[in-house]
């Protein structure tokens, strides 16, 4: 596929039409429908209303007023489909740092350039739509119920270095709820059957696909990730700011099908212990539940430590000093390790012992 080919702006198609790169910059949402970006329109628009017009009703005492997590969530939305622009572009304009084949992502039989049939995609589309009712309700939900979880901006603050240990923790915390939370929805078999079997529709993922799971899927995320993260390792005012940003962008990146120094934020930890690039996730959605490996959100530290790295193939250009080991001991395919692991109510352990803490930490 050369640069003058572009995804097309309509949800989904059979054929690659020529076009140009600004194509790529569509005001639609990732499942490309217009009724999914009205509704968002909407509710954002609702809240800012209600922020402008009533701040001493509305604003929280401890949390950013309320008008400031309205214009985040523009800005996030913004920041989702112009990096996911960007990701598109790379994946049509360097074929040669894909993930996978060329070969791979030619459109077959009906479907769509990850793989999908007609009906899987309207199901999606169908759970998009609840997953911004459902994401935008629970926003709003924490920033009422959940006073200082939104945190406001302060005169001082503490020294530089522990405000970005306090990042650093706040995601590993992040991705340990959700890499317990991922790994038993593929060992569970009725909720891979039910639930994240949508995600793993996409074989072959652009970033486009990033969040097009069961919206429930999403949801629970929201919750073992960000929320209990924030709960448990609160961050300042622009950590936390600075903590979405890297985490939109490394969710998208590790669905862009390219694995390359493209990938910003994977690329600015690609030389830290454990780190992962979008090939390592890339391999988690071929072949049957995903391969079940590499469940982590955030950096490799989880997957290595329970036995579920793998390398699988990729671009030169992007592999990691842990991939050559992997390569040089001849683990590039290895086996899981401790499958004991897989028992179910093994993995939500973990899921339940934060669930705990974070109640806790609320409430006493």
């Amino acid at each position: 596929m050369s640069c003058s080919e572009s995804v097309n702006s309509e949800p989904y198609v059979d054929h690659i039409p020529p076009g140009r790169y600004h194509q790529h910059f569509s005001s639609l949402l990732f499942s490309g429908e217009w009724l999914a970006t009205g509704l968002e329109v909407a509710l954002l628009t609702s809240l800012t209303s209600v922020a402008v017009t009533h701040p001493y009703l509305v604003n929280v005492p401890g949390s950013m007023p309320l008008l400031e997590l309205a214009l985040a969530m523009w800005f996030f939305s913004a920041l989702r489909r112009f990096y996911n622009s960007y990701l598109e572009a790379v994946f049509c304009c360097f074929p040669q740092f894909r993930t996978q084949p060329v070969k791979e992502h030619e459109l077959k039989n009906r479907k769509d350039l990850v793989g999908r049939e007609p009906g899987q995609l309207q199901k999606i589309a169908e759970h998009d739509r609840l997953t911004l009712v459902s994401q935008f309700l629970l926003d709003v939900a924490i920033y009422f119920l959940v006073p200082g979880y939104y945190p406001a901006a302060l005169s001082s603050y503490p020294p530089m270095y522990m405000r970005i240990g306090s990042m650093i923790a706040n995601h590993y915390v992040m991705s340990f709820g959700m890499y317990w939370m991922h790994r038993a929805l593929h060992v569970n078999a009725w909720l891979w059957r039910n639930i994240h079997s949508l995600h793993h529709w996409a074989k072959h993922p652009l970033s486009r696909t990033t969040y097009q799971d069961h919206w429930f899927d999403n949801f629970g995320n929201a919750i073992v990730g960000h929320f209990f993260a924030q709960v448990l390792i609160p961050l300042d005012h622009d950590f936390f700011f600075i903590s979405r940003i890297i985490r939109v962008c490394e969710s998208l990146e590790k669905h862009s099908g390219v694995s390359c120094w493209f990938n910003m934020a994977h690329s600015l930890q690609r030389y830290f212990p454990f780190a992962q690039m979008p090939h390592h996730h890339d391999w988690h959605h071929e072949g049957h539940k995903g391969c079940n490996y590499t469940f982590s959100s955030l950096g490799g530290l989880w997957d290595c430590l329970f036995g579920t790295r793998k390398t699988g193939r990729h671009p030169l250009a992007a592999e990691t000093p842990r991939d050559r080991d992997m390569a040089a001991a001849d683990q590039k395919t290895g086996g899981r390790k401790a499958l004991w692991m897989d028992n179910p109510w093994v993995c939500f352990t973990p899921v339940i012992i934060l669930t705990l803490m974070v109640l806790v930490k609320i409430y006493l």
